[in-house]
């Protein structure tokens, strides 16, 4: 299988400041986004993203993310076996951001 591109959150903060508004799917539960969130992020849990594929463009750059970057690159390569052309995931997920971008965010 091909491998799928990781993103940095470095390269993921700068493409938002930038106003490229990248699409980004948080797979992570409920639950967690109570706890920390990315307001930019689209909140499409794990369980129901293949039941909800229609409400992806295919064609369009996706970026996945969850904790710590293990459920989303199972999600990602889910995607692209699936026919979605650009597929990344969001290396180190929100444990990553908060780390190196928002230390306001709280790590659980």
């Amino acid at each position: 299988a091909p491998m799928i591109k990781e993103m940095t959150v470095e390269e993921l903060k700068a493409s938002v400041d930038a106003g490229e508004q990248p699409v980004v799917i948080d797979v992570r539960e409920g639950w967690e986004l109570d706890i920390s969130s990315l307001p930019f992020a689209r909140h499409i849990p794990m369980g129901q993203i293949i039941d909800r594929l229609d409400e992806l463009d295919p064609k369009s750059p996706l970026i996945i993310m969850c904790r710590s970057g293990g459920r989303s690159m199972q999600i990602a390569r889910a995607l692209e076996s699936r026919g979605f052309g650009s597929v990344a995931n969001l290396t180190g997920g929100i444990l990553a951001w908060g780390e190196r971008i928002d230390p306001s965010l709280r790590p659980y």
